[in-house]
């Protein structure tokens, strides 16, 4: 059967209907000034659908009629943020906030007042979203950083969220990131609605927004009352955009987004805090939930002169508001073991409702928050939600004291391996002297030396790490590569294919590198950004093992704290016997190249571009990275070469251009293997 021919007319109409429905949805859900009634609305979309009906080849991606739910997914795929959606670091008072502002000063080399813009931080779902040619082609939930979850079909049906942007100097690729979260009145009527069908309500609108993207059938997706607030971009290909990001925003505006009407510029951060306490006394007014206001570094080459650190930028931070705090009766107070040996006192609470969820558990944090607290077993006591992420015991009710209050305890010896517990002076913690003999520390250390940032093994959960302990197999992180397929067959839930799977995924691990092995160890104030740095100052293990405090004070982003954890670490016997042991096991890496000029490609700017089948961008960019060249995302005159895989655009025009070198995948591949990479 062979598709009607479309008339001309029909054509023209439906391209018509397009662009009357798309300008009234951004005239409706952006600029909060509709000119079209709602019955006309309906009547032309309407008017579209049974055009598209007659002719379905009229039926496009952008299309308004795309909005409406399709049929359910069974799951979603995983999809790999281009350029990491990253996290920010918090601040809770004045004093942290200018703390921030001294730091960025500091890096930037400046006594002058540095312009932010200032956002309110709506609580919702971060997104990631990317138009190519100007029309939407995926929607990503933000997930770990790195990998998130495509829920495209969703996205669709939210009004907001333009399937097709209105300008033509669009940029070919352009990710947008923004925010869907579910405004209070449409919650609220949400909730009425469950309520008179007997069902069960949401706790609060973040809840209720998380739970309306991950439907698997759209169509429910499309009933939820939810909106969509963009707050910045992300790979940008084909295209300019402005020097400063509240221009960025406007820019977006301009193209279809809606984004906040109380966003702002301030010219330095005490009009940073002033804007923050304006907006405090406003936020019960506001018809969304907000919990506090992301300030950000407005100009963008500033910005990319800051940086980032492992998984933050250092060119923003969210300054949260008071959270939310009730009172409860403390009923008992336990002592947990972390993986550094620190003795954490946990309060077990009456259950309360604060913040939105309820909470039987709060942190103490240590020996000297109890006695600044004066808080006793049985005490009425305040709590709050920290940045609205972990619960703790702010305050006493002393009013309400019972006669029988308790004094706190603190023990004397760990509450697992009965090891004395120790405290330094000059700080706070307490820890088990155990070590690897306490179970706690052992279980906790394992689960981080395999996890997907250190080691990478697969199959090894926290719940196996456990058995495994617990089952007397496991004594130290060496001990994993002395384990059998068959013990471990005869663990619970664990069978002769799991076995010989998890003794797989401990071979492959063996091959890996410096800085992941450094980040596996667990040293005490180094994550992946620290461990990184110290591969590439000491280029291997040996070097790095022998040296001192000061010469580790070389090595950038390392103060005298870390210096004396790092030095300390490799200078205790055990530590340096467990190494020699997990080398001997056959755990290997390649030496990391060192000292600027003497890396290949220092010096060397490189652009990847397209779509490269073996390898990740991000992995592209690391393995460019340990060979010394930066990685952009624009091609300039001072770009010395270019990557360019399948889809290559813009760029890769730009460098023909410009006569910069270019290499495809398989040249770029045996460029790496070439400089010492194995892939």
């Amino acid at each position: 059967m062979t598709n009607k021919k479309i008339p001309t007319e029909k054509r023209e109409r439906a391209q018509e209907l397009h662009a009357i429905l798309q300008r009234a949805n951004y005239q409706y859900y952006v600029l909060d000034a509709p000119e079209l009634p709602d019955a006309e609305y309906d009547r032309r979309l309407r008017e579209l659908q049974e055009l598209e009906q007659e002719y379905p080849e009229l039926v496009t991606p952008d299309s308004p009629t795309q909005r409406v739910g399709a049929e359910p997914l069974t799951e979603f795929a995983e999809v790999r943020h281009e350029v990491p959606m990253l996290s920010l670091d918090n601040a809770f008072s004045d004093d942290e906030l200018q703390e921030f502002d001294r730091r960025v000063r500091e890096r930037l080399n400046t006594t002058e007042a540095v312009e932010y813009a200032c956002e309110p931080k709506l609580d919702g779902i971060a997104i990631s979203l990317l138009y190519r040619e100007g029309v939407l082609e995926r929607a990503a939930t933000r997930g770990d950083g790195t990998t998130g979850e495509d829920i495209t079909q969703n996205v669709r049906t939210i009004g907001s969220v333009p399937l097709r942007l209105i300008e033509d100097d669009v940029p070919a690729v352009l990710e947008v990131r923004g925010e869907i979260y579910m405004p209070r009145a449409g919650f609220e009527r949400l909730n009425d609605t469950a309520r008179a069908a007997g069902e069960k309500v949401f706790v609060n609108p973040r809840n209720a927004a998380a739970g309306s993207l991950r439907q698997l059938d759209s169509r429910v997706t499309a009933r939820r009352p939810l909106e969509l607030c963009a707050y910045g971009v992300g790979l940008v290909e084909g295209g300019g955009l402005p020097e400063k990001h509240t221009e960025i925003l406007q820019q977006l505006h301009r193209w279809g987004f809606r984004i906040n009407s109380e966003m702002a510029a301030a010219s330095s951060i005490q009009a940073c805090i002033e804007y923050h306490r304006s907006l405090e006394e406003k936020r019960p007014e506001l018809p969304y939930d907000i919990d506090g206001i992301v300030f950000k570094v407005n100009s963008i080459p500033l910005q990319r002169r800051l940086g980032f650190v492992a998984r933050a930028p250092r060119w923003a931070t969210a300054y949260k508001f008071p959270a939310q705090e009730e009172m409860t009766v403390l009923r008992d107070v336990e002592f947990q073991v972390g993986r550094t040996g620190a003795v954490t006192p946990v309060a077990r609470l009456e259950p309360v409702f604060v913040g939105g969820v309820t909470v039987s558990n709060a942190t103490l944090h240590n020996r000297d928050e109890i006695e600044r607290l004066g808080v006793r077993i049985g005490d009425t006591v305040v709590i709050r939600r920290a940045g609205d992420v972990i619960p703790q015991v702010v305050s006493v009710v002393e009013s309400r004291r019972p006669e029988d209050a308790r004094d706190i305890v603190f023990p004397d010896h760990c509450p697992v391996c009965d090891s004395p517990v120790e405290s330094t002076p000059g700080e706070a913690v307490a820890r088990c002297s155990g070590g690897l003999v306490c179970s706690a520390q052992r279980k906790q250390a394992i689960k981080h030396f395999a996890s997907r940032k250190a080691m990478d093994i697969d199959g090894l959960g926290d719940k196996l790490v456990e058995q495994l302990v617990d089952e007397g197999l496991l004594h130290s992180v060496s001990g994993l590569y002395r384990l059998e397929a068959a013990e471990v067959a005869g663990l619970e839930r664990m069978g002769e294919k799991s076995a010989r799977n998890l003794i797989d995924a401990l071979e492959r691990s063996k091959d890996t590198t410096l800085p992941r092995f450094l980040y596996a160890l667990g040293i005490r104030e180094v994550g992946e950004a620290t461990a990184r740095n110290l591969a590439r100052h000491f280029g291997d293990l040996e070097p790095l093992m022998q040296a001192d405090e000061e010469a580790l004070q070389e090595v950038e982003d390392v103060g005298p704290i870390v210096a004396h954890f790092v030095a300390e670490f490799f200078g205790q016997p055990h530590t340096q016997e467990e190494i020699e042991a997990l080398r001997q096991a056959g755990v290997h890496w390649q030496p990391e190249e060192t000292g600027g000029e003497s890396q290949p490609l220092a010096g060397q700017t490189w652009v990847l571009t397209g779509k490269l089948e073996t390898l990740s961008r991000s992995e592209a960019k690391d393995y460019l990275q340990r060979l010394g060249a930066k990685v952009a995302g624009s091609v300039s005159a001072n770009t010395h070469t270019v990557v360019a895989g399948p889809g290559a655009g813009s760029k890769l025009n730009k460098a023909r251009e410009l006569g910069i070198a270019t290499l495809d995948e398989d040249e770029f591949l045996a460029m790496l293997r070439s400089r010492g990479i194995e892939i």
